[in-house]
């Protein structure tokens, strides 16, 4: 008994040693994290921009490394789709290959010319003479991003992080561990004499990790989940960090009854088509039902033209019944709240623009939506009431993306509505303090019979210097 006593206290006394180690690992990042981003905070624009270069050119000179690196994750991604372990979508996400590779580039070298965020004045203040008071902007410090599948997110995240001055720990799925692991050992060895501290991007690998991460408030300022609404979730009810939430996009369009049907058409299938497996592709089309008909039928072809097969309701198929079954069948209540990242929408009749809005706020995840119509009542009335983060009139909802909206890259779309909102570039990463320059005015001299405030608007200044 006195052996099984002791062997049992040895093994707990091991698994705490172990534990301990893990919680100093999580912590020791985070505190390399925080001294990265005070270093950072003070770091000019060109050098700042000077890192981001010198990261360009190093990745521009290692491609193939990270491209074999990303082989390796695209090999065993095909051996998981085999096994039902990983979607195709998943996997088609995962490949860093050809366009996709100087697309990554362009981001980091379009982050490069964008404006320097930090320390420039929001709002001067003339509270007397001689007291003036300025809104700043500032970084927000450490942020911890979660993401899936995307390794090229890991690229666009670190270049949003350094020219925002933020310090950024991040944890990629592990579908993609070689590619991430490769692309953030280049970062952090072009990062070297650059005067941007190496530690300003680490990578952790484990789940476990990120447990003991979300724990330190102390020392992270902002967690970013990138990805299923189940992770979103997962990291906002086990954390005390504020969340900017990435969920799923369920985007929707409503196909109004003055809409040009050939100019639907065009737009409906890039939104579906041009690459399904991201979240700003359109997942379901919302038919007025005077277009049942009419539209309806050429809206169908131009879909089955482009390989996509329909998830429809009774009336639609009453309509398409005679397009092959594998491109229409009749949908199942599920199929109206999926995300199918794939060459699959769904499709229904609506009675009206107003039940279309009532329809998409409350089945829609507040992503991206969309109203074909030629009247203009119409699309303002879809637009200022549709509660999303990109509401879109006649436009692909391929355009929701922080590129496209020339903000070089982005960390991802927050469907939130604080602190940040849709593609979010470098002014959703940094926040502001005030700073009042005085003569030795003191709050005594100041009230009722003494001293009175101007609270005056004065010249705002691009950037505040003593």
């Amino acid at each position: 008994h006195t052996h099984v006593a002791l062997h049992t206290t040895t093994h707990r006394s091991l698994l705490s040693e172990l534990v301990t180690k893990k919680l100093m690992s999580a912590l020791d990042i985070a505190k390399k994290a925080r001294l990265a981003a005070l270093e950072l905070a003070t770091a000019s624009t060109e050098v700042k921009n000077n890192a981001l270069a010198s990261i360009s050119k190093l990745l521009t000179e290692q491609k193939d490394s990270v491209l074999e690196a990303n082989q390796k994750d695209l090999k065993v991604g095909e051996e998981m789709v085999a096994s039902g372990k990983l979607t195709a979508s998943t996997l088609k996400r995962l490949a860093l290959g050809g366009a996709k590779y100087d697309g990554v580039l362009d981001g980091l070298n379009g982050v490069i010319g964008l404006s320097d965020p930090i320390g420039k004045c929001n709002k001067a203040t003339r509270l007397d003479e001689g007291l003036d008071l300025y809104q700043v902007s500032t970084p927000l410090g450490v942020l911890c991003v979660i993401f899936e599948a995307r390794p090229d997110a890991v690229v666009q995240i670190a270049s949003l992080a350094i020219k925002s001055a933020n310090a950024v720990i991040l944890k990629g799925g592990r579908e993609a561990s070689n590619s991430n692991q490769r692309l953030v050992e280049l970062i952090r060895d072009a990062l070297k004499g650059t005067g941007v501290p190496v530690d300003t991007v680490q990578l952790v690998s484990s789940r476990d990790e990120i447990a003991e991460l979300l724990s330190l408030d102390k020392y992270i300022d902002l967690v970013i989940p990138r990805g299923s609404g189940e992770l979103v979730k997962h990291i906002k009810d086990n954390t005390r960090i504020p969340v900017m939430g990435h969920a799923e996009g369920l985007c929707l369009a409503f196909v109004d009854e003055t809409a040009k049907i050939d100019l639907a058409c065009q737009v409906l299938v890039d939104s579906k088509t041009n690459y399904p497996a991201a979240c700003n592709s359109l997942e379901q089309v919302l038919i007025h039902e005077s277009q049942l008909t009419t539209g309806l039928p050429a809206i169908a072809a131009a879909f089955v033209n482009a390989g996509v097969s329909m998830r429809v309701d009774e009336a639609c198929m009453a309509v398409l019944k005679d397009l092959p079954a594998d491109k229409v069948q009749l949908a199942t209540a599920e199929d109206y709240g999926t995300e199918f990242l794939d060459f699959v929408v769904a499709v229904r009749v609506i009675p009206s623009l107003e039940k279309a809005v009532a329809y998409i706020n409350e089945v829609g995840s507040h992503h991206t939506d969309l109203i074909l119509t030629e009247n203009k009542e119409a699309a303002e009335f879809f637009l200022s009431r549709i509660d999303s983060a990109g509401v879109y009139h006649n436009a692909s909802t391929r355009f929701a993306d922080g590129f496209r909206y020339g903000f070089g890259a982005e960390v991802g779309v927050s469907t939130n509505k604080t602190h940040a909102r849709g593609p979010v570039g470098l002014v959703g990463l940094v926040t502001y303090k005030y700073r009042l320059h005085g003569h030795g005015q003191v709050a005594g001299d100041y009230g009722a019979g003494k001293c009175a405030y101007l609270h005056e608007d004065v010249e705002t200044p691009d950037r505040v210097a003593l």
